[in-house]
């Protein structure tokens, strides 16, 4: 991956934060404007990228974990999502 400008960057982060706001907040229509607004598929990837990131260091901030156990229980709980029927 080719490093991206930071501005560029946080501003793809911010645009990701709101996809996943509109969504949570019922505004799919909205959700997918956002989406549609990425220039392209590696803005897109590094803007969920750096949120993730920031998001994960935000939980560890709190609870004290390391990004590795943060990341390790991150994916035992999606492992265990993909054996559950999805909720409506």
């Amino acid at each position: 991956m080719t490093a991206a400008d930071p501005a560029s960057a946080f501003t793809a982060a911010q645009r990701a934060a709101g996809v996943i706001a509109a969504k949570h907040r019922g505004d799919l229509d909205g959700a997918e404007q956002l989406l549609a607004a990425f220039p392209d598929e590696a803005t897109r990837t590094r803007g969920f990228m750096l949120l993730a990131e920031l998001a994960l260091t935000l939980v560890g901030t709190q609870t004290g974990q390391t990004m590795d156990d943060l990341v390790q229980e991150l994916t035992l709980h999606i492992a265990a999502a993909i054996d559950r029927p999805p909720t409506v």
